[in-house]
């Protein structure tokens, strides 16, 4: 087994209306998968970085994590840049936690055409 160290986790799912109940579902939806496949529990997370795309701002992100009750972790969100042609409709995030493993990256819905390499 390899040893405790901080890692990054990557994750994405695609959000089909902007929302609030869309957004905070989606979210909570890509969370419980990212623990799940990464087999962490909430005191291993240090913190969770949030972006959205501009076209989804009916809630914060992070709000679904509190609901989760990560009442200990740092969030931010943040509105990803507006590149032209971009997918619409995608809540991103970048988790640092304490794994013994290799991080495994999830994207769910949509949001598995931004990264081709994981299927």
């Amino acid at each position: 087994m390899e040893e405790l160290r901080v890692r990054g986790i990557r994750g994405a799912i695609s959000v089909e209306k902007n929302e609030a109940g869309e957004i905070l579902r989606s979210t909570g939806q890509l969370l419980q998968e990212i623990m799940k496949i990464n087999q962490l529990e909430e005191s291993d997370i240090i913190s969770a970085f949030f972006t959205v795309t501009p076209d989804l701002n009916a809630a914060f992100p992070a709000e679904a994590a509190r609901r989760l009750g990560w009442k200990e972790v740092a969030l931010l969100c943040a509105t990803e840049i507006p590149v032209p042609g971009s997918l619409p409709g995608i809540v991103r995030v970048l988790i640092h936690a304490y794994c013994k493993t290799p991080p495994q990256h999830v994207y769910l819905g949509r949001a598995a055409l931004l990264r081709p390499d994981l299927e």
